[in-house]
């Protein structure tokens, strides 16, 4: 099958299947007569694997390793058990960051009620203020930038 074809199987665009060949995630494609890529079944499935490691938001860079341990069914599969419990700890711990910035929009947004003018706005004071350098109540005590005295 042409790359057209193999992209619309596969969901993945043409360019980020080149992208992946660069990157060494699929094999080279054979080639036709005319210089046209040609992949198989073997690309189509690998394609797969790699666009379901994406959807679980993992790196490039372990989903390669990934596919090297895919390759040598022979070595120890602790390397795989490591390399999803990282990952699982940096989501959790995205999770963790991305509740506390929930909570510090909730609190920003509690500042403006109503239909007001801007000039009267509460988050935007809120936000001006944090800028400024003043304690803001989405993060209290704003930190001081570089430069400053």
């Amino acid at each position: 099958m042409q790359i057209g074809v193999l992209g619309q199987t596969s969901g993945v665009s043409p360019d980020t299947i080149r992208y992946y060949e660069r990157m060494g995630l699929l094999g080279p494609p054979g080639r036709r007569a005319n210089g046209y890529r040609v992949y198989g079944p073997a690309h189509l499935e690998r394609l797969a694997f790699v666009r379901h490691c994406r959807d679980l938001d993992m790196p490039l860079a372990d989903i390669q390793r990934l596919l090297h341990l895919l390759d040598h069914p022979a070595d120890d599969c602790r390397d795989v058990d490591g390399l999803i419990d990282t990952h699982l700890t940096q989501v959790q711990e995205r999770l963790q960051s991305l509740q506390m910035l929930a909570h510090q929009l909730e609190q920003l947004r509690g500042r403006c009620h109503g239909q007001h003018t801007t000039s009267e706005c509460g988050i935007l004071h809120e936000l001006v203020a944090a800028a400024q350098g003043e304690n803001c109540v989405c993060h209290g005590a704003s930190p001081r930038m570089e430069g400053d005295v």
